[in-house]
This record gives C-alpha cells, structure tokens and sequence, in this order.
C-alpha cells in the first residue's frame, strides 16, 4: 500500500499552505453563492443557476467570488501536484487545476440573464458570445472536475483505500450526471437542483481530498 510521506519540511510547509488555502474554496464558494441566492430579489434557487448572479447591479459580487474561488482551487490542486505520489494523483491534481482556471473564465465572461432574472429579464434568454464562452469554458472545467476525480478515485482504489475511492468515483459519476441534465437544456426544477446538489458534493469532496492531503 502507498502512502503519502507527511509534510514537515521546510518546503513542505509551503505545500501544506497551499492545501489550506484549497479548504476555504468550497466553502467561500458555497457561503457567497448561497447567500446571494436567498437575498437577491427575483432569484428562484429552482430555476436559476449560481452563474447567474453575476447579472444585476450587485452581479460584481458572484464575480469576484469566482475569482477568489479559483485562485484558491488552483492553489489547492498546486498542492496536490507537490504532494502526489503517483502519476494518476498528479494527473488528478492538473485536471483540478484546469477546473481552478474554468472559474477565471467564468468570471470573465457572464452568463446571459433570463428565465426572469435580474428581475425585467426575458423568460427566453437572448445567447450572446459572452454566455456562449461562459458554458463553453464551464464545461472544460466540470469535464476536468470530473476526469480528476475519477483519476484520484482510482488511484485510492489501487493503493487500497476502498472508501475514499469509491467516494470519489461517486462524486465524479454524479457530478457528470447532472451536469450532462443541464447541458442537454432540460431546466426544470428538479433538474437544476440536482446540479446544485452536485456543486456542493464536488466542493465537499475537494474540500476533503485538500484536507486528507495536507493531514
């Protein structure tokens, strides 16, 4: 069975620092995006994304939540890569990256506004570049979620450690499953709050493979 060597040195120190800052991303993420979509007015968790907070005149705040959210991922997965101890898990620790650098995007470039929000929004949203960039660049990095944690799933399941990498394999499966509801255009409530379950089940596992690393 292989294990991870526990960080101690000097310059582990800094990969542990690294891990650390991976912790708040799900958390920030989850808090900011939650307690806009409570207190927004017209925003119907049921029918709209998190990404659609970015319109509005307060759409500046689940930007910059993007962005902090992606600096702190990829400063996570940058962890990952200095502590893995096999192919897979660097691999695994890349494709997280890759999903770190999404968000960028998706702050980068807006989602449309629609399905009546910000309120005096088209029920039928009007596709621009910027929303089509915005999916585009969404989905390189749900697939890279996906493919990484898969990838540590079956890494864990190698080494032995069964309970973790079946948890991992899950999260990824599920994860691509509600994604796949989205993108095929079914916005019905159950749809969309299935994606949201999925969001917060991919954050509770990065928070955790963050945390099993750094540990």
């Amino acid at each position: 069975m292989t294990s991870v060597t526990p960080l101690s040195t000097p310059a582990d120190a800094t990969t542990r620092r690294l891990l650390g800052l991976g912790m708040l991303a799900g958390p920030v993420y989850l808090v900011v995006g939650f307690a806009q979509a409570f207190t927004r007015p017209g925003f119907d968790i049921a029918r709209h994304p998190l990404s659609s907070l970015a319109n509005g005149d307060l759409g500046w705040i689940q930007t910059a939540n993007f962005l902090v959210t992606a600096v702190l991922v990829m400063a996570g997965a940058v962890g990952l890569a200095r502590s893995a101890d096999g192919r897979g898990r660097f691999l695994s620790a890349i494709l997280i990256f890759v999903f770190g650098l999404s968000m960028v995007g998706a702050a980068l470039f807006r989602a449309d506004a629609g399905a009546g929000f910000p309120p005096g929004s088209p029920e039928v949203a009007e596709i621009s570049q910027s929303g089509i960039l915005h999916f585009a660049l969404g989905g390189i990095g749900f697939l890279g979620f996906v493919a990484g944690a898969v990838i540590e799933g079956l890494a864990a399941l190698r080494a032995g450690r069964t309970g973790w990498g079946w948890t991992s394999v899950v999260t990824g499966a599920a994860f691509l499953a509600a994604f796949a509801g989205i993108a095929a255009g079914a916005g019905s409530s159950p749809t969309v709050l299935a994606f949201y379950a999925a969001v917060v089940l991919a954050f509770v596992w990065l928070t955790l493979l963050f945390a099993r690393r750094r540990a």
